[in-house]
């Protein structure tokens, strides 16, 4: 079952009811992995956990839950890579993502996962929840553990939306520019995780 194809529409209560359900055991499922990659001594990311991660946030809701997306997206005005490129890009980023992982700051590194998972795009639905979700993965385990709070910072994120979007796009335009500037990122990831530690 495909709840977006049954209901049409994202705004449906069937759809938002599964939307919320998903989100509990996203989070769940997130802190287990964490766990996981803690006491397993594996502290890095892989495409499987973002396929996991992924799957966990649209089971039900969209096809391809857990699945490299097979066809264009557009999101707003940004229109991200081919389709045919995200298998390539995905080795690429995890690769980077696990070459900088001992010499990267936790917040610098979760502040590029967020970046870059955004940026590549790389599933038909969920792809914001699944960055904020890698981004706070890997925030966690760097840190060695789930962080303390009683709204985590993937949820902060999501709740000043507009402020995160911007960011996003200023280290879009940064990458464009040839130089990749997660400052905006940086700050803002910052700031959340001293209100949710607080």
């Amino acid at each position: 079952m495909i709840l977006h194809e049954i209901t049409g529409s994202e705004a449906h209560p069937l759809y938002k009811a599964l939307e919320v359900s998903n989100g509990d055991s996203h989070y769940s499922f997130l802190q287990s992995i964490v766990a996981v990659s803690i006491e397993s001594g594996r502290p890095f990311l892989s495409q499987t956990i973002l396929k996991a991660i992924n799957f966990h946030a649209i089971a039900c809701l969209h096809s391809n839950a857990g699945q490299y997306r097979p066809g264009p997206v557009q999101v707003g005005e940004y229109l991200p890579p081919a389709h045919y490129r995200v298998p390539d890009l995905m080795d690429d980023f995890v690769n980077l993502t696990n070459r900088q992982w001992d010499a990267s700051d936790p917040v610098e590194l979760s502040a590029f996962v967020l970046w870059k998972l955004n940026h590549i795009h790389p599933f038909v639905n969920g792809n914001g929840r699944t960055a904020r979700a890698a981004s706070y993965f890997v925030l966690c385990v760097k840190l060695g553990g789930w962080l303390e709070g009683d709204t985590i910072l993937p949820e902060l994120l999501r709740a000043n939306r507009e402020e995160y979007v911007e960011a996003l796009k200023l280290v879009d335009e940064s990458a464009d520019n040839g130089s990749v500037d997660l400052s905006p990122l940086h700050k803002i990831i910052a700031d959340h995780l001293t209100t949710q530690l607080k």
